[in-house]
């Protein structure tokens, strides 16, 4: 079996998973690429519905008050860090769907694995699930 770059790179666009998903699923499948993208398919389907319930608890947990951040980690990694402010919750200038729409759209790009973590005023933080 041999499994090529071009084919990962393929599955990785087609399902918009990570690199190594692609290649596990390429592997279980023996290389055939419209296996492997049906195999991922069924993991990342509900993800829209997923992200639109986080971001709804979301900001329930900001409406209440304390929060100082909300960020995005990936692998322990911080990826998006957004202070929260009266403009993400008031709506100044009539841009309070962008905060929101950016951290939905950032959940959603890097997908599984992705956690939303809320940074309370007194330097706490609670994973939002």
């Amino acid at each position: 079996m041999n499994i090529t770059l071009e084919a990962i790179e393929k599955v990785m666009e087609l399902t918009g998973v990570e690199y190594k998903t692609a290649k596990e699923a390429l592997e279980k499948t023996e290389g055939n690429v419209d296996e492997a993208v049906k195999l991922i398919q069924p993991q990342t389907k509900d993800i829209g519905e997923d992200v639109k319930n986080l971001i709804d608890k979301l900001k329930k947990i900001v409406e209440e008050g304390n929060v100082d951040r909300i960020q995005i980690k990936k692998d322990n990694e911080i990826v998006l860090s957004v202070p929260v402010n009266v403009g993400i919750i008031g709506g100044i200038l009539g841009l309070a769907a962008a905060p929101w729409a950016l951290i939905a759209g950032s959940v959603a790009a890097f997908g599984l694995g992705c956690k939303l973590i809320v940074v309370k005023k007194d330097g706490s933080t609670d994973e939002v699930k």
